[in-house]
């Protein structure tokens, strides 16, 4: 899941190289934090948070299919 996370937001960043994910895991669910450089926090993001929406629904369906709970957390 990581390395899933990690491929889309060098994808959509400028700087590939200050992309860093990191899991944790909190009870049952699997927390995969994600910190970009500061100038491309709202190219992850996008308009009305909709990148992150669609990054969150995909990461929520390979989960959901690996029978796992999968959050994402855009760091700051």
């Amino acid at each position: 899941m990581e390395r899933l996370v990690e491929a889309f937001a060098r994808a959509l960043v400028l700087d590939e190289r200050a992309v860093r994910v990191s899991c944790v895991t909190r009870g049952d669910t699997q927390v995969i934090e994600l910190d970009v450089s500061p100038e491309d926090r709202g190219r992850l993001i996008g308009r009305r948070g909709q990148t992150a929406s669609a990054l969150r629904t995909l990461l929520d369906a390979v989960a959901e299919r690996r029978g796992q709970r999968c959050e994402l957390e855009i760091l700051e």
